[in-house]
């Protein structure tokens, strides 16, 4: 446990941050369920929609650095490819 009075700061800190990194990359996941969900059903409009909903939340993610810029391009990429062949 934290003795000084910085590190119960810094562990203060790292549970907020630690709650608002997972609340953001559950609406992320959440975003690429529903994206995920209309491919497999071939619903290329509903598709379409969720890939834009989905693409921001992948940006925001790779900004704030909870997931790699590297991975969220590559996410979107295979996404993208995947709604262009419905």
């Amino acid at each position: 446990m934290a003795n000084s009075a910085q590190a119960k700061k810094r562990a203060r800190q790292a549970e907020q941050s630690r709650q608002l990194n997972a609340s953001q990359r559950s609406a992320m996941r959440t975003s690429l369920k529903k994206l995920d969900a209309a491919i497999t059903a071939g619903d290329k409009e509903q598709a379409t929609v969720a890939f834009q909903a989905a693409v921001p939340h992948l940006d925001k993610m790779a900004r704030k650095g909870i997931i790699h810029k590297n991975s969220a391009a590559r996410s979107k990429s295979r996404l993208n490819n995947a709604v262009r062949a419905l």
